[in-house]
C-alpha cells in the first residue's frame, strides 16, 4: 500500500516553516525529520506514524484509534500509529504533527 499523499500534503502544509525540516521516503511511506530525526510520516500501511516520549506512550493509547506502532511483531514505546479517522480533521491532525516534532527537535540532531 502506498502512502496516503493528501495527508502528506496536510502535514506538509503544517511543518512548512519548521526549521532544520526535510522528507525522505521510508518504510513506504513518506517522513518528516526534524534535525534528520523523524518526527512524523504519512505510513505505507495508512494513517500516521508519530514519534514520542516514551514516557507519554501509555497515556496516549487507546488502543483503537492510537496503538504502538509494532516493528518485526515488537510494540515501540516512542512511536504512535494513528489511523486515517483519527486525524480527520486538521485540529487533531495539527495536535499529532505538532506533538512528533516538538519531540523529535528535542533530540540531538544528526
Amino acid at each position: 500500500m502506498a502512502y496516503d499523499e493528501d495527508l502528506a500534503h496536510r502535514i506538509r502544509a503544517i511543518v512548512a516553516d519548521e526549521p532544520g525540516l526535510s522528507e525522505k521516503r521510508m518504510f513506504g511511506g513518506l517522513a518528516f525529520l526534524v534535525g534528520g530525526n523523524m518526527a512524523v510520516a504519512a505510513s505505507g500501511q495508512g494513517g500516521l506514524l508519530v514519534r514520542i516520549d516514551p514516557a507519554d506512550a501509555d497515556e496516549l493509547v487507546d488502543d483503537l484509534a492510537v496503538t504502538r506502532m509494532e516493528m518485526r511483531g515488537k510494540e515501540m514505546d516512542g512511536w504512535l500509529r494513528v489511523t486515517t479517522e483519527a486525524v480527520a480533521t486538521d485540529t487533531a491532525l495539527t495536535a499529532y504533527v505538532d506533538r512528533g516534532v516538538r519531540y523529535a527537535a528535542s533530540l540531538p540532531p544528526k
